[in-house]
């Protein structure tokens, strides 16, 4: 996920929480001779049984997938292996869609159209977890800075159940009928993968969706837990960058010069006020300067400096301000130091925006609901709203008649969540070297929660 959610849940405690499954209850059945009631199993209560027949396969691929990440737009490897399985499958396949997307159609007479969605990239982040098939990718940024490479976000749990649950659908196509739109998304993390798909003919070269799901890993809650938020669910993401420009020279002679370095310090604290005295708060908002940059040497005042930010909204109206508001407070502070108007603070927001993600509240609570009557009590929890991102968002955003859901699958052992609410261990985020999530709970938990929504969604009657 595009920035670590690392504040997510934190309040809440999922430790204690039962991890049976319960069945959907069968319809009455006639007594046999022996006077005893012979159920017959629901396709949902028959998931368990049938993802467990394939978890070591399925083990296997997560491993392969953890053992061989791609960055964002490099996705080459992992794209052409899944579209292969899915081929076999008896999908439809189109790859390259959106750069390495991979768009799998499967059509079973008239009826609602499912999208659901997989994101494929890992994360410039050396692997510190110690597993057996710990990555030891290595590879240049588009930048050119080397780094090793690791799915420190969960993507590859992301696919491994995304692949199930292609299997689970297309295997039982007597169960339902419409057209599953399964898409494999490359470049979620840079923001750029849905947008390209879209820009690509996602809605157009191929059925246009009236549902779309999909779900993410969470470092924050306790593995084969499911968390849903109805409304907004993620965050608007921008990355704003600042040039403060001044005049350089000898720091023993700061009066000849316009110290770029000071203007930004008040650039600076002066933002600070956007969200503490100028936003409502009861609608929240993130103005974060992550890197300021400035100077070579101790007795240099250096000609500019450079501010980048991260901006953090739901609503476009909040995200506007924002972005308002930092112009006006870097021209302001830049007139107040007497900087001419050929020196002006160069705002510019950068082009990897990632647009708020928002569940139709209704479709979410219709989708929660069906959840919590198939799993066990306690396993499936609302949640509240995170100021991560995630480009999912924008399948909804091109055409907001789309019921659209995404939700969360715990992957914190039960342990380990135990001593972090003790207070005995700090839980590593999502992008975080050390995330290694549960996966087969992960795994299997998405895979049921996503058949089970797609079996509702597309049911016969």
């Amino acid at each position: 996920m595009r920035h670590a959610l690392t504040a997510f849940l934190a309040a809440v405690s999922f430790s204690s929480i039962a991890m049976a499954q319960t069945p959907v209850a069968a319809p009455a059945q006639p007594a046999s001779e022996s006077g005893m009631v012979q159920p017959t199993p629901t396709p949902q209560s028959e998931l368990p049984g049938l993802i467990a027949k394939d978890m070591e396969g399925l083990m296997t691929l997560y491993r392969d997938l953890h053992a061989n990440p791609e960055l964002s737009l490099q996705e080459v490897n992992t794209a052409a292996k899944l579209a292969k399985r899915l081929k076999a499958m008896k999908f439809d396949v189109t790859e390259k869609v959106g750069g390495t997307g991979v768009v799998a159609v499967m059509k079973n007479g008239s009826g609602p159209v499912l999208l659901i969605r997989a994101d494929m990239d890992g994360l410039p982040v050396v692997e510190q977890t110690g597993l057996d098939f710990a990555s030891k990718v290595r590879t240049k940024t588009p930048e050119g800075i080397e780094t090793g490479v690791m799915h420190a976000c969960g993507h590859d749990t992301h696919m491994t159940a995304f692949i199930e649950t292609a299997k689970l659908l297309s295997s039982q196509k007597d169960k339902w009928k419409g057209t599953l739109v399964m898409i494999l998304q490359p470049a979620e993390e840079v923001g750029k993968g849905a947008r390209d798909m879209l820009e690509d003919g996602l809605y157009t070269r191929f059925p246009r969706p009236t549902h779309a799901i999909a779900f993410h890993d969470a470092a924050n809650l306790q593995a084969g837990v499911v968390g849903y938020t109805p409304g907004y669910a993620l965050a608007n993401v921008d990355s704003v960058d600042i040039v403060v420009k001044g005049l350089g020279g000898h720091g023993a002679y700061p009066q000849t010069t316009r110290d770029p370095i000071v203007l930004g310090s008040r650039i600076v604290t002066s933002l600070q006020t956007l969200v503490s005295r100028e936003q409502d708060p009861q609608d929240p908002a993130v103005v974060t300067v992550g890197s300021f940059q400035a100077g070579a040497k101790h007795n240099i005042i250096p000609d500019q400096a450079l501010l980048l930010l991260t901006i953090r909204s739901y609503s476009d109206e909040t995200r506007a301000k924002l972005i308002k508001g930092i112009e006006r407070i870097a021209r302001g502070e830049a007139i107040a130091a007497g900087v001419p108007d050929d020196k002006m603070p160069v705002v510019s927001v950068k082009d990897e925006f990632t647009p708020s993600t928002y569940n139709p509240p209704e479709f979410a609570e219709q989708m929660g609901n069906l959840l919590k009557g198939h799993f066990a009590e306690g396993r499936v929890v609302k949640t509240p709203a995170v100021m991560g991102g995630e480009d999912f968002g924008r399948f909804y955003r091109a055409d907001k008649s789309i019921n659209s859901f995404i939700f969360w699958v715990g992957g914190v052992s039960a342990d380990k969540m135990a001593a972090a609410d003790a207070g005995q261990i700090t839980l590593p985020s999502l992008h975080s070297p050390f995330w290694a999530p549960e996966a087969d709970k992960v795994i299997a938990t998405a895979s049921e929660a996503m058949t089970v929504l797609a079996m509702d969604i597309l049911k016969k009657d």
